[in-house]
Protein backbone atom coordinates (compact mmCIF):
# COMPACT_ATOMS: atom_id res chain seq x y z
CA UNK A 1 0.00 0.00 0.00
CA UNK A 2 1.10 3.54 -0.80
CA UNK A 3 0.08 6.77 0.90
CA UNK A 4 0.51 10.34 -0.30
CA UNK A 5 0.28 13.20 2.15
CA UNK A 6 0.14 16.83 1.04
CA UNK A 7 1.07 19.83 3.13
CA UNK A 8 1.63 23.55 2.73
CA UNK A 9 -1.79 24.82 1.74
CA UNK A 10 -3.46 27.78 3.36
CA UNK A 11 -4.79 31.28 2.94
CA UNK A 12 -2.73 33.84 1.08
CA UNK A 13 -3.36 37.26 -0.43
CA UNK A 14 -3.33 37.81 -4.16
CA UNK A 15 0.23 38.20 -5.39
CA UNK A 16 1.58 36.01 -2.63
CA UNK A 17 3.35 32.66 -2.68
CA UNK A 18 2.91 29.19 -1.24
CA UNK A 19 4.94 26.01 -1.41
CA UNK A 20 3.15 22.69 -1.40
CA UNK A 21 4.79 19.37 -0.55
CA UNK A 22 3.63 15.82 -1.10
CA UNK A 23 5.43 12.83 0.36
CA UNK A 24 4.83 9.26 -0.77
CA UNK A 25 5.34 6.40 1.67
CA UNK A 26 4.63 2.70 1.92
CA UNK A 27 5.68 -0.17 -0.34
CA UNK A 28 7.58 1.64 -3.09
CA UNK A 29 9.95 0.06 -5.58
CA UNK A 30 10.06 3.02 -7.92
CA UNK A 31 8.08 6.13 -8.84
CA UNK A 32 7.79 7.40 -12.38
CA UNK A 33 5.68 10.55 -12.75
CA UNK A 34 4.57 12.74 -9.86
CA UNK A 35 2.45 15.82 -10.09
CA UNK A 36 -0.35 18.05 -9.02
CA UNK A 37 -3.94 18.56 -10.05
CA UNK A 38 -6.42 21.03 -8.66
CA UNK A 39 -10.17 21.17 -8.33
CA UNK A 40 -12.18 24.29 -7.65
CA UNK A 41 -15.83 24.18 -6.54
CA UNK A 42 -18.11 23.43 -9.46
CA UNK A 43 -15.20 22.87 -11.84
CA UNK A 44 -13.50 19.84 -13.29
CA UNK A 45 -10.20 18.61 -11.95
CA UNK A 46 -7.36 20.07 -14.01
CA UNK A 47 -3.68 19.34 -14.36
CA UNK A 48 -1.37 21.85 -12.73
CA UNK A 49 2.05 20.33 -13.36
CA UNK A 50 3.87 17.03 -13.57
CA UNK A 51 7.46 15.85 -13.38
CA UNK A 52 9.15 12.61 -14.40
CA UNK A 53 11.76 10.77 -12.39
CA UNK A 54 14.35 12.28 -14.71
CA UNK A 55 13.15 15.81 -14.06
CA UNK A 56 11.18 16.55 -17.22
CA UNK A 57 8.37 18.94 -16.35
CA UNK A 58 5.01 19.76 -17.86
CA UNK A 59 2.74 22.66 -16.93
CA UNK A 60 -0.75 23.80 -17.73
CA UNK A 61 -0.53 26.96 -19.80
CA UNK A 62 -2.07 29.19 -17.12
CA UNK A 63 0.56 28.10 -14.59
CA UNK A 64 3.66 28.56 -16.74
CA UNK A 65 5.96 31.19 -15.32
CA UNK A 66 4.13 31.33 -11.99
CA UNK A 67 4.41 27.75 -10.68
CA UNK A 68 7.46 25.53 -10.44
CA UNK A 69 7.39 21.80 -9.77
CA UNK A 70 10.33 19.85 -8.41
CA UNK A 71 10.98 16.56 -6.68
CA UNK A 72 13.39 14.85 -4.36
CA UNK A 73 13.64 11.25 -5.52
CA UNK A 74 15.50 10.18 -2.38
CA UNK A 75 12.60 11.41 -0.26
CA UNK A 76 9.81 10.37 -2.67
CA UNK A 77 8.56 13.91 -2.40
CA UNK A 78 7.21 16.36 -4.95
CA UNK A 79 6.97 20.11 -4.43
CA UNK A 80 4.97 22.90 -6.03
CA UNK A 81 6.22 26.44 -5.61
CA UNK A 82 3.39 28.82 -6.44
CA UNK A 83 4.00 32.52 -6.97
CA UNK A 84 1.94 35.51 -8.13
CA UNK A 85 -1.14 33.74 -6.87
CA UNK A 86 -4.54 34.92 -8.06
CA UNK A 87 -8.01 34.38 -6.60
CA UNK A 88 -8.66 32.08 -9.57
CA UNK A 89 -6.00 29.73 -8.16
CA UNK A 90 -8.24 28.95 -5.20
CA UNK A 91 -8.84 25.20 -5.19
CA UNK A 92 -8.04 21.92 -3.52
CA UNK A 93 -4.64 20.81 -4.77
CA UNK A 94 -4.13 17.07 -5.04
CA UNK A 95 -0.89 15.29 -5.70
CA UNK A 96 -0.44 11.99 -7.46
CA UNK A 97 2.36 9.53 -8.01
CA UNK A 98 2.74 6.64 -10.43
CA UNK A 99 4.20 3.93 -8.24
CA UNK A 100 5.56 0.46 -8.83
CA UNK A 101 5.42 -1.39 -5.51
CA UNK A 102 7.44 -4.37 -6.75
CA UNK A 103 9.65 -4.91 -9.75
CA UNK A 104 7.11 -7.27 -11.31
CA UNK A 105 4.12 -5.01 -10.78
CA UNK A 106 2.82 -2.30 -13.12
CA UNK A 107 2.83 1.38 -12.25
CA UNK A 108 -0.34 2.42 -10.41
CA UNK A 109 -1.52 5.99 -9.81
CA UNK A 110 -2.04 6.92 -6.18
CA UNK A 111 -3.62 10.15 -4.95
CA UNK A 112 -3.38 12.28 -1.86
CA UNK A 113 -6.43 13.69 -0.10
CA UNK A 114 -5.67 17.24 -1.15
CA UNK A 115 -4.73 20.50 0.50
CA UNK A 116 -6.81 23.65 0.32
CA UNK A 117 -5.31 26.78 -1.22
CA UNK A 118 -7.34 29.96 -0.84
CA UNK A 119 -6.23 33.21 -2.45
CA UNK A 120 -7.97 36.36 -1.26
CA UNK A 121 -8.30 39.48 -3.39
Amino acid sequence: QVQLVESGGGLVQAGGSLRLSCAASGTIFSISAMGWYRQAPGKQRELVASITSGGTTNYADSMKGRFAISRDNAKNTVYLQMSSLEPEDTAVYLCYASVKSRATMPFINYWGRGTQVTVSS
